[in-house]
């Protein structure tokens, strides 16, 4: 068949055609890819969103559980504390009492030295007696106020409303006589034990280096004054 001029022209306007339609196919396929990839896009970032959105949940939380606990503690603490104060008033005003009445030896520290003996040097008191009293035959006489015998140690109190540098400078004598009055205990170790309701540091201090325990009231009535891990000078 002869190629004329007319099958030219149909020829090339079949082309074109094609051409346009393959560039409408392209168009279209790009513009569903860039939807695609819009769609995707905004899909991430919705999840970015909502993951950040649940990490601030869940610190939130965390936040408040955290707070809470802290709340919690802060409170129990509060009340320990105000439970000891009461305690410690309670033990004061106890004390106010006993002294008004002069019995504070029986009421506050008698008492307390068997659990103090068996706290800090875990011997059981076998024989606790209170304003003991004794009269050589040479005339002099002497009151101890508490004597507890534990082991092989005798511990000796001295009690005082209120406690001085002279109380212990006076008790040091008292416990280099308490021998002489009581020769059935030559072997045993004795102890000496200075208390009173309340007591200076200056006071605790120098009967520490007298080589004296100190009581004092506490939380549990009378306790311990003496800096930690203090030994008892064995007279």
């Amino acid at each position: 068949m002869p190629v004329t001029e007319e099958r030219i022209d149909r020829i090339e306007r079949a082309v074109k055609d094609f051409i346009v339609s393959v560039n409408e196919s392209h168009m279209r396929t790009e513009a569903e890819l860039r939807e695609f990839k819009d769609e995707m896009k905004e899909s991430h970032m919705r999840t970015e969103a909502e993951l950040r959105e649940f990490k601030g949940d869940v610190k939130e939380s965390h936040m408040r559980t955290e707070a809470e606990r802290r709340e919690s503690k802060n409170e129990m603490l509060t009340y320990k504390e105000e439970n000891r104060q009461q305690i410690r008033e309670m033990n004061i005003k106890w004390g106010e009492m006993a002294k008004k009445l002069g019995t504070i030896t029986e009421d506050l520290v008698a008492p307390s030295i068997p659990r103090i003996v068996k706290e800090e040097f875990g011997l059981e008191v076998m024989d606790l007696m209170v304003r003991r009293k004794k009269k050589l035959t040479d005339g002099r006489s002497k009151e101890y106020d508490a004597i507890a015998v534990a082991g092989e140690c005798v511990f000796v109190n001295e009690t005082k409303s209120t406690l001085d540098s002279e109380d212990v400078k006076d008790f040091i004598k008292d416990i280099q006589e308490f021998r002489d009055y009581f020769p059935e205990y030559e072997k045993n170790k004795v102890i000496g034990v200075l208390a009173s309701l309340y007591v200076d540091e200056n006071v605790i201090k120098y009967a520490e280096r007298s080589g004296f325990l100190v009581l004092a009231v506490g939380d549990k009535l009378m306790e311990v004054m003496n800096t930690k891990g203090f030994k008892p000078k064995e007279w």
